[in-house]
């Protein structure tokens, strides 16, 4: 797995009003050389944002919280800043709590009881795509230097084509894991 530091380069919040939640968490990310914040309730996570804007480079907060439930934290987050990462979990997932939380751009969406190694998943999901993004910086720099120099050796079209086809695939397989994931939790409803 790449170091935290590739992955995101900032804090992790969680929010569970379950301290065991809370602390499973805690010692899973910090395990892996993240830095964690925690927060009870939903108005603390959403007052933790505000106050540092760029603080969390992710979030993974549950849906029913007191004070404000996850998604007020999900819309609270994406307004201070639209690079984290916020993930959601319940235990009281429904087809509409799940299309509205990816509507308001939760990148993923996890049903109570979740394993760890969904939450490891999630990570190297974000590492690959944290990976292609940068890729793709470089190489677009590339193709600016060499558009701007006198004459253009190998074109870099090709890659970038490729690398855009990658994301794309990346982003309908999140998309397939949440139908399938939202498919599981009603079928054992």
């Amino acid at each position: 797995m790449p170091s935290p530091e590739n992955r995101l380069a900032r804090e992790v919040l969680i929010v569970d009003d379950e301290e065991d939640v809370r602390e499973v968490l805690v010692e899973h990310f910090r395990a892996r050389g993240f830095e964690v914040a925690v927060a009870s309730d939903g108005r603390a996570a959403i007052s933790s944002i505000e106050r540092t804007p760029s603080r969390f480079g992710m979030i993974v907060t549950d849906l029913q919280l007191p004070g404000a439930d996850g998604l007020a934290i999900l819309q609270a987050a994406r307004a201070a800043n639209t690079s984290c990462y916020v993930v959601i979990v319940t235990g009281y997932a429904s087809l509409d709590s799940a299309i509205q939380a990816v509507r308001l751009g939760a990148y993923d969406y996890l049903t109570k009881p979740f394993s760890l190694g969904q939450i490891d998943v999630i990570l190297e999901r974000i590492a690959d795509r944290l990976a292609l993004e940068a890729e793709n910086r470089q190489l677009a720099r590339r193709v600016e230097a060499r558009e701007s120099a006198p004459a253009v050796s190998a074109p870099l079209t090709p890659r970038l084509d490729a690398i855009e086809s990658r994301l794309v695939r990346l982003e309908s397989l999140v998309l397939e894991l949440a139908a399938n994931r939202r498919a599981v939790g009603h079928s054992t409803d």
